[in-house]
């Protein structure tokens, strides 16, 4: 029998996630409600089929994936949608977001009768095997595991409750987004004193594995720092009332300045682009 999976959106990583699930023979579901003509070319070429939101919750399963800020509204436009529902899908959360909020989050959806769990993305959208994009779940489990196993996703079912899967990526993207954000204040801060030619010649040398990573990670996160705002927000706020929240918070900043900068003149853009690589431009 097929398996039919709804995602909510066809952005980068959602379009990406239903094209391998199409390849592995599901069918797949998507909105295109207040998206643009480029997420629906993504959805074509991925195999998507675009539907409304009655159509979209009849699927076996339906996957949220979208920018932190979106996963709890998107949660409440379905909600009247999925109460009416007489088959329920399991909704499955993917997104960045804190445990506290992922909880608020499956709170409207239980309501609704809805069967719910928490999902985290962690690695690039998945291209190959997708072995290296992995989908990590929390929750009653039941046969979801298997089920999406079977349709092409590396899924990694974790012995624990709703709030660990986003517990999980809320540490792992402080850690790398945080690196990334480091990594870009210090070099341009180098640069505004003069020096940047210098760090940069002394991180070749003495910390050659780090600046290879920045290398990588700088470039990719330009285009996307607006979407990593609200992910530092949800760190902050999955750190609580310890000091260390202040530095998810500061970086939150960091990435809304860049996003501003990639959006107009580019002048920081430019510098880390000059050190890291990558075209500088949309």
């Amino acid at each position: 029998m097929t398996i039919t999976v709804a995602i909510t959106a066809p952005g980068n990583m959602g379009a990406a996630v239903g094209a391998r699930l199409v390849q592995h023979g599901a069918n797949v579901l998507t909105s295109l409600q207040g998206r643009s003509a480029a997420s629906a070319m993504r959805a074509e070429a991925a195999g998507m089929v675009a539907v409304e939101d009655e159509k979209l919750i009849e699927a076996d399963f339906l996957l949220s994936i979208l920018p932190p800020k979106d996963a709890l509204p998107i949660a409440l436009r379905l909600a009247p949608t999925l109460r009416a529902a007489s088959r329920k899908p399991v909704y499955i959360d993917c997104n960045a977001v804190s445990p506290d909020t992922v909880t608020a989050i499956m709170q409207v959806v239980q309501d609704t009768g809805t069967p719910f769990l928490d999902g985290s993305i962690i690695g690039p959208p998945p291209r190959g095997d997708g072995s290296h994009t992995k989908l990590y779940l929390s929750g009653p489990m039941g046969d979801t595991a298997l089920k999406l196993k079977s349709v092409g996703l590396n899924v990694i079912p974790l012995d624990a409750p709703v709030g660990a899967a986003s517990a999980l990526k809320m540490s792992y993207g402080g850690i790398t987004k945080g690196l990334t954000a480091l990594g870009s204040v210090m070099i341009l801060a180098a640069e505004r004193y003069g020096v940047g030619d210098e760090l940069n010649s002394e991180l070749a040398a003495s910390q050659p594995q780090l600046f290879a990573w920045l290398k990588r990670a700088v470039p990719d996160m330009l285009p996307k720092a607006y979407r990593w705002v609200a992910e530092m927000d949800e760190i902050s706020a999955y750190l609580g009332e310890r000091p260390e929240s202040g530095i998810y918070n500061s970086i939150a900043r960091v990435y809304e300045d860049l996003a501003a900068d990639w959006a107009a003149e580019r002048s920081d853009v430019a510098v880390l682009t000059k050190v890291f690589g990558g075209k500088g431009t949309a």
